[in-house]
């Protein structure tokens, strides 16, 4: 059974599209078509079944699905293992990097990149649901996670608390407040956050807590394209503080969101358990010294203190 038709069925799954494979995949449709074909008439049975516009795993293509994580994981790990048998230096790490994080990860990868330059650094830019599914399926050492997480399956090391603020057009009928209740946002038509990140999660969680449901408007994983889009009058936004003392005072009106604060805690996460890298281990340790000083710090501003930070708690 070739690990490439393995990979290829896994990715058709994972995306639920032949379409949307091959282009993470960066191959064609045909191939990846063509490969899974080849592993169904390998198994002497289908995998999958279209029900509609809906693929769904036959009961064969559960087990292989299920089976075939584990053997690219810990193909994985055996590659990570031998390769980093007296090469540390060199190689190449791959870190999780989640859209709204990249500003407080910064430091840490040019601080990594000064300290070892042949160590090739990969980003892996995808929501922090999709990169603690990688952490598991072993696709990555260590990525940004958006807390709370499963203390059973990831160790974390805390980089960042802020409480999300709302973001509005100048002339809002919220200029004059301090403060903004969720409950004042329930008429309002929402910026949202992308499905795929947990954050839409954790924001749509405090709306319906509040007794209401959002509508909808837009969705995007970039703070700076969501701020555009509410400068255009499409509607609000619930952004990150230091996100939000970037805009411009003359142009948006930002306020914290209160009665609930909804906050955003990011942290470095890996698997509990699983095999780091010497590259991976010396990422931790270079992230422990250039987090900011305190986690409800302003990661965005330009030369905040550095502080070493102690053990992640188990």
């Amino acid at each position: 059974m070739e690990l490439r038709a393995l990979r290829y069925f896994i990715e058709v799954v994972k995306q639920k599209s032949f379409t949307a494979a091959a282009e993470h995949m960066f191959v064609t449709q045909p191939t990846i078509s063509k490969m899974v074909k080849a592993l169904e008439d390998e198994v002497g049975s289908p995998l999958l079944l279209r029900e509609g516009r809906q693929m769904v795993l036959t009961d064969t293509g559960q087990i292989v699905y299920q089976r075939g994580v584990e053997v690219l994981a810990a193909h994985a790990r055996l590659e990570a293992e031998l390769n980093d048998l007296g090469t540390f230096g060199r190689g190449t790490l791959t870190i999780g990097i989640p859209p709204m994080g990249g500003s407080l990860f910064t430091p840490a990868i040019a601080e990594f990149r000064r300290r070892y330059p042949k160590v090739e650094l990969k980003l892996f830019e995808r929501g922090s649901k999709a990169i603690e599914a990688a952490l598991i399926d072993g696709e990555l050492e260590l990525g940004g996670v958006l807390q709370p997480v499963d203390t059973d399956t990831f160790d974390v090391l805390p980089v960042s608390r802020q409480i999300l603020w709302l973001v509005a057009q100048k002339g809002s009928r919220w200029d004059a407040s301090r403060e903004v209740a969720l409950t004042d946002l329930a008429a309002e038509p929402f910026v949202f956050y992308g499905e795929s990140l947990a954050l839409n999660d954790v924001v749509l969680n405090a709306c319906r807590e509040a007794g209401f449901a959002p509508t909808i408007v837009g969705r995007s994983g970039h703070w700076d394209f969501m701020a555009a889009l509410v400068q255009a009058g499409i509607g609000i936004a619930l952004l990150p503080a230091p996100y939000c003392r970037r805009l411009d005072a003359d142009a948006f009106t930002c306020r914290p969101v209160v009665a609930p604060e909804i906050h955003w805690d990011m942290a470095l996460g890996w698997r509990r358990n699983g095999y780091l890298s010497h590259a991976a281990r010396a990422w931790i340790e270079v992230a422990r010294e250039m987090l900011p000083a305190h986690l409800d710090q302003d990661f965005v501003g330009d030369g905040f203190p550095r502080a070493r930070r102690g053990e992640p708690e188990k």
